[in-house]
């Protein structure tokens, strides 16, 4: 039976932003050898979950090279769970969708593994692999990392944003949005969670409002499409000097024809993120990253020109 790589809201943001027109080889209903290979050899993985409320939520988790396998091809294991304090801890429950991206930040490869959650056990938890397909390495900036396993501080929760939350936010280059499909949407839909990148200070804070400028990539429009049909949006950024971990939830919203991104080279649009609550967790990711070169491909992109 055909599955088809994308679905309705995908395809219509596809032809918004003039984007990959009808399914692709690329995206798969198993992982290949190679994205196997590739999973068991990360430090961290970043999660994608559905919450009670059924909104997007994303976290992180970490554990030696290993702690991620794939007995199968269309099996995928991760040997950790978020602790208590995790806004994705009760997220992690059979049959809830999920969305899994590996990250290799010394190569600046990337692959996304998505589908639905088979078991959970104390050990950790079991995914059915519903689309497995790699992404290009454009605007990930290179770090290297070591394990670092001291103890952090008590999770703390606020609304909107703190003054410490916008000082992460406007100095990071690095953050990941975790978003799903609306219900009904057709076989391709789902829970996701992707990456975006830039030079520090690539995101735009007035308020509790993020503006996050959409460079060209792989032209999926896997994140906008999700939005198309379901704006509630987590964003998760990572302190790579701390292992303090940021949640953010909010809603969303996308400025199709690029007026709010015309002061930010290179971006073709934009979109928003009003945030109203986020979690901050001191000490959370057992790693710590040197950083190492940024992306050759952040030439000609951005800052952000004028106020804001």
């Amino acid at each position: 039976m055909h599955a088809p790589s994308f679905h309705a809201d995908e395809i219509a943001a596809q032809r918004l932003g003039d984007g990959v027109i009808g399914d692709t080889p690329a995206i798969r209903t198993f992982m290949p050898e190679q994205h196997r290979t590739f999973f068991a050899g990360l430090p961290m993985l970043l999660v994608g979950a559905v919450d009670a409320d059924g909104a997007p939520i994303a976290t992180a988790l970490a554990g030696r090279p290993g702690f991620i396998s794939t007995p199968d091809p269309e099996t995928l294991r991760v040997a950790a769970l978020p602790p208590a304090d995790d806004p994705a801890a009760s997220a992690l429950r059979p049959g809830a969708e999920i969305g899994l991206l590996g990250l290799d930040f010394g190569t600046r490869r990337r692959n996304r593994a998505n589908g639905r959650i088979a078991a959970v056990d104390a050990g950790g938890f079991t995914v059915a692999v519903e689309q497995s397909f790699g992404n290009c390495p454009k605007y990930i900036r290179r770090r290297e990392a070591e394990a670092q396993p001291r103890a952090g501080g008590p999770a703390e929760t606020f609304d909107g944003l703190d003054a410490r939350a916008r000082a992460l936010i406007a100095s990071a280059d690095t953050l990941f949005v975790a978003t799903r499909a609306r219900d009904g949407v057709g076989p391709a839909g789902g829970a996701d969670i992707s990456h975006r990148g830039g030079r520090p200070g690539f995101v735009r804070v007035e308020g509790d409002v993020l503006t996050i400028p959409d460079l060209p990539g792989n032209r999926y429009f896997n994140t906008l499409g999700n939005l198309v049909g379901e704006p509630r949006a987590s964003l998760l950024l990572v302190d790579f000097e701390s292992g303090d971990l940021l949640t953010l939830q909010g809603e969303a919203e996308i400025d199709w024809d690029g007026r709010a991104a015309a002061d930010f080279a290179g971006a073709r649009r934009s979109w928003s993120v009003r945030v109203l609550r986020g979690w901050r967790r001191p000490g959370a990711l057992k790693l710590r990253w040197r950083p190492l070169d940024p992306s050759p491909f952040l030439a000609g992109t951005g800052p952000w020109a004028g106020p804001g």
